[in-house]
């Protein structure tokens, strides 16, 4: 009876862990379709939103965040309620790759819709009734397929852009004129609708710290297009004026801080932009931000930053005398990053005689700079109360830290030998007089905590 209590027991169990497991399983399947909106379906990382009958009016949205970063492909199509893409619509979905909007009523698309979504690379919008599509919503996209057949595009300049545009189906394009008339967009030409050009003079710049510059920037095209400066952040005094289509950037007192700042002029108009750029090429002696203690890796390397241009010319001396470089010691420059060199000289399995004063030296045709530091890397050889370090302390000139530790163990391993000696010759001297007592003697004597019987005649 026992038994088969205990096997009904054991299937009870059995039973309780699958119908747990189950229920694990259900829970997992069940999330993603909780997530999904009502009207759409969604499977892995696409959203799907095509049932005629029930029209979706914005853009689905899952219940979380995270859920939407992984979304890489949306498909809209069929939905007679949708009419626009506003600007905050795609913020979530920073992962989208692929966009199809089509056979709805979209009409409006904001020239910010796309600002969250810099891996969008295939734009399907055909069979919509969009009229006109700016530029500027496409500017920091890099798009390979944007699909537009079937829309009512208007034969105006805002459209104009898309004859440059070399993407699928580009030179197919239909537009509407006022009557109704439908031409190629692709010869379409339009008498005040321009693509504007743009100059700078000067086209190079090269010039020594603390001078002054003026740069110009005309532009042209139709309507009248407007002019920007882009810049680095500036460490130098600039201004600006604007007149007309021409404008001047002018920097006081160049910084040294600036060279390779990439300096640009953008005009732009409804029918598309241009752009000139000048790199800031300035002048200016050495100057030698850090040159740090020794560091053990690999090798020995004494780490340095410094700045110039022309890039300086590098040379060391220790203690005063040139250092010849070669296999084993050599300068090296592993990076150049925020206007600055950075490197080593790597010194190979230093000795003694590489300890000292090591000056770093750095020249160029408008200057020179010179920083220098203490490098420590082994004791003296003949030098016999000292012995090479396991680490060497730059904080003290007592013994080095490693040497103090071996000291201390020798110390206690000599003391415990010490013990243990002079415990066995008492017990040889005890032994000894015993045996040779004239009196009988019996006892005990405790030997390292052993009691050890002594026996006298």
């Amino acid at each position: 009876m026992s038994l088969l209590s205990g096997g009904f027991g054991m299937a009870r169990w059995g039973f309780g862990w699958a119908l747990l497991l189950l229920l694990l399983l259900l829970l997992a399947l069940w999330r993603p379709g909780a997530a999904c909106p009502e009207l759409c379906t969604c499977t892995g990382a696409r959203i799907s939103c095509v049932d005629a009958k029930h029209s979706i009016m914005a853009f689905p949205m899952l219940q979380s965040e995270a859920e939407m970063e992984n979304i890489t492909d949306i498909y809209i199509a069929n939905q007679s309620s949708f009419k626009s893409i506003n600007e905050k619509d795609l913020d979530s979905y920073r992962n989208l790759r692929n966009l199809t909007v089509t056979n709805t009523r979209l009409a409006y698309i904001s020239r910010q819709a796309f600002q969250s979504n810099p891996k969008l690379q295939y734009l399907n919008l055909k069979e919509n009734i969009l009229s006109n599509l700016s530029w500027r919503t496409f500017r920091h996209l890099n798009i390979s397929y944007l699909l537009l057949a079937g829309n009512p595009l208007q034969c105006i300049c805002e459209n104009v852009w898309l004859k440059q545009w070399r993407g699928e189906e580009a030179e197919d394009l239909l537009c509407v004129e006022e009557g109704g008339k439908r031409t190629a967009l692709s010869t379409l030409t339009l008498p005040n609708c321009v693509l504007p050009t743009v100059t700078l003079k000067p086209t190079k710049v090269t010039m020594q710290k603390g001078l002054n510059v003026t740069l110009m920037c005309n532009t042209s095209g139709t309507p009248t297009p407007t002019l920007n400066w882009t810049t680095c952040k500036l460490n130098s005094k600039n201004e600006h004026e604007h007149s007309g289509q021409m404008s001047e950037l002018r920097l006081v007192n160049v910084s040294s801080l600036d060279n390779g700042c990439k300096i640009t002029c953008r005009s732009e108009n409804m029918v598309g932009e241009a752009e000139a750029s000048v790199d800031l090429d300035i002048l200016f002696p050495p100057v030698i931000s850090k040159l740090m203690d020794a560091v053990s890796d690999h090798h020995w390397c004494i780490p340095f930053s410094m700045s110039g241009n022309p890039e300086p010319k590098l040379s060391w001396l220790l203690n005063g005398k040139p250092v010849e470089e070669g296999p084993f010691i050599r300068t090296m420059i592993h990076d150049y990053s925020e206007g600055e060199y950075h490197g080593c000289l790597h010194l190979d399995s230093p000795t003694h005689i590489n300890n000292g004063k090591y000056t770093l030296l750095a020249s160029n045709k408008y200057g020179e700079d010179r920083k220098a530091v203490f490098a420590h890397f082994m004791h003296e050889p003949w030098n016999e109360s000292v012995t090479d370090p396991l680490y060497y302390d730059p904080t003290t000139d007592d013994t080095p830290i490693g040497q103090t530790e071996d000291k201390v163990a020798v110390y206690l391993v000599v003391g415990i030998a010490a013990v243990t000696f002079t415990g066995f010759i008492l017990m040889l001297v005890i032994l000894k007089f015993g045996r040779n007592s004239k009196f009988g003697i019996k006892g005990f004597v405790l030997f390292h905590n052993v009691p050890v019987e002594i026996v006298a005649r």
